[in-house]
């Protein structure tokens, strides 16, 4: 949106469906990263996969018809990606993909179904990685569908750096640079069942007993800690801040100043291979393959005594633990897609 701003050729209608639905931190993240108030919101809230996408498409829909863009530009791999995906393409609107290409290969999580099926249905992909591109050539894309910018998100980040060691976060929860690790931790896979649950809290239990962990914890994960009754095996971790989601400035000043990271956000692995901080990814795959590559990025199982093996490996080794910055990840991601988008529309930048 900053870029189409500075540049007199893009008329961008910035729709917001709702599918983040916190009040609190969706303001939070539109003021912190000066993100233009939505020209509309479409509301949606919670629901079923099922539920949710019918409900983006329904509100979506008179959107398009209303105000007849060439281009739809959807992002990533959530819901309201396939959904509005669907209806541009279904009303004859040409759908471009930021974030294409990226494959777990495990259709058990349903955002690889959004992914596959929003890059299927585009016009123009946009891809943050290499194995994007070979990712769409082995699918059968048409080569000059396809174009590697770099990564939208990384150039949220390196914009907003400076502003984030202005955070007074970790005075506030008493922390010292590069002593305390941050958590995060959301995936169904590894929060809905106890007895995963447990032996993830028991690699966690490992590392508070050496230095502070932070983890914004988020509702659903907090959630299913009291549904399986380990509050109890929690509160004995006297070294485990347990705090309310904070915002994004907030998030980066922890990260960037952390030990370590142990997550199963997609996200976060990139912004980890930016800061060079060692990231522990408790999942059995990632989308993102370059964050391990050329990042600062490992796979880990949720088990106690991989999580306690690993977090040694890093004390043992973290001087040697940095990494190569991916290719295009230097802030300007935005302004190829944006060229990208003029050359596809016979405009100019």
């Amino acid at each position: 949106m900053r870029v189409f701003r500075e540049n007199g050729e893009f008329n961008a209608l910035l729709v917001h469906t709702g599918q983040h639905y916190d009040e609190n931190m969706s303001k939070l993240f539109f003021e912190q990263l000066d993100i233009p108030r939505p020209d509309i919101n479409l509301e949606v809230g919670s629901g079923s996969h099922a539920v949710q996408t019918a409900e983006i498409m329904k509100r979506f829909e008179p959107v398009v018809t209303d105000f007849r863009p060439d281009y739809v530009l959807v992002v990533g791999d959530v819901n309201s990606t396939i959904a509005c995906g669907l209806v541009a393409v279904k009303l004859g609107v040409k759908l471009i993909h930021v974030e294409a290409g990226l494959r777990s290969f495990d259709r058990d999580m349903p955002e690889e179904i959004n992914r596959l099926l929003t890059d299927a249905i585009s016009d123009l992909l946009f891809v943050t990685e290499e194995s994007g591109v070979k990712n769409l050539l082995h699918e059968g894309v048409p080569s000059d569908k396809i174009h590697l910018v770099g990564n939208v998100m990384i150039d949220t980040l390196l914009a907003n750096r400076e502003k984030a060691r202005q955070s007074v976060i970790l005075d506030t929860l008493g922390l010292e640079e590069n002593h305390y690790g941050v958590i995060t931790l959301h995936r169904p896979s590894n929060v809905d069942d106890g007895p995963t649950l447990a032996e993830i809290f028991g690699g966690f239990e490992a590392i508070q007993q050496d230095m502070p962990l932070v983890f914004p914890i988020h509702p659903r994960t907090r959630n299913n800690l009291r549904r399986h009754g380990l509050e109890e095996k929690l509160a004995a971790m006297s070294n485990l801040k347990l705090i309310e989601p904070v915002g994004y400035l907030d998030f980066l000043r922890l990260m960037s100043s952390a030990f370590v990271v142990l997550t199963d956000s997609g996200g976060i692995q990139e912004e980890t291979t930016i800061l060079g901080v060692p990231c522990l990814t408790l999942r059995e795959n990632t989308e993102r393959p370059v964050t391990i590559t050329e990042g600062t990025n490992r796979l880990i199982h949720g088990r106690a005594e991989d999580i306690r093996a690993a977090y040694n490996e890093i004390k043992a080794k973290r001087k040697s633990f940095g990494g190569r910055i991916p290719k295009f990840w230097d802030g300007q991601a935005a302004r190829r897609i944006a060229e990208g988008i003029a050359r596809h529309s016979g405009k100019t930048v």
